[in-house]
């Protein structure tokens, strides 16, 4: 099985500060991470604040036009797998994208 580096980039809205609708987040993550099971290499974590190294070596700080704002490590049997895999991220439902 090959290792697919999933690259989430941030959800769409403000950030969450009711306790019971950050538990609903953390519980949506926590159930679509134990339907992988075992296909998760290494859950990761979220991103902090993002800066990107141009070729020409200046710095550009956010991130850019689509900063990351976390990363998995998940084992697919093929990109198709791997993309059937991402399907299920909460992100997705909030308007985030992964790569």
């Amino acid at each position: 099985m090959a290792k697919y580096l999933f690259v989430y980039h941030g959800a769409t809205g403000p950030v969450p500060t009711d306790p019971k609708e950050i538990k609903a987040i953390h519980d949506a993550w926590g159930a679509w991470f134990g339907a992988l099971g075992a296909a998760v290499v290494d859950g990761g974590n979220p991103v902090g604040k993002s800066s990107t190294v141009k070729s020409d070596g200046t710095l550009v700080t956010g991130g850019g036009a689509n900063p990351a704002s976390g990363y998995s490590l998940i084992e697919a049997a093929s990109l198709d797998d791997a993309h059937r895999k991402a399907q299920g991220c909460p992100i997705l439902k909030h308007g985030g994208s992964i790569e």
